[in-house]
């Protein structure tokens, strides 16, 4: 399963009603660290595709999206489950640390 875009349109269909926990990556094209991070959270989504929804959020296009997490910094992972935060990191980091960020929920 491929990484779903997430704009103001699609956010209540795709992340707060989902009925599996959503990953969603805030990001813009430049920042570095996110580029890092890119790659690593394509592959969540193809590896956990079945058990979590990854989401990307461009914070330069879709702001207002950014604006109700109260992201700061990026890239900011935030997990939604049931329409809550459950869990968030802000930075970039390890496949491993990314996944630890969804085990309890998935």
């Amino acid at each position: 399963m491929s990484e779903v875009v997430l704009t103001q349109e699609n956010f209540e269909a795709e992340v707060l009603k989902s009925d599996k926990p959503v990953l969603i990556d805030f990001w813009a094209e430049w920042c570095m660290p996110c580029k890092m991070i890119g790659p690593i959270v394509a592959e969540i989504a193809e590896v956990h595709g079945d058990k979590v929804k990854v989401g990307k959020v461009n914070v330069d296009v879709h702001g207002e999206i950014a604006q109700r997490y109260n992201i700061i910094s990026i890239p900011t992972l935030l997990v939604v489950k049931d329409g809550e935060v459950v869990n968030q990191r802000v930075g970039a980091g390890s496949r491993k640390m990314i996944e630890k960020l969804i085990e309890d929920y998935i």
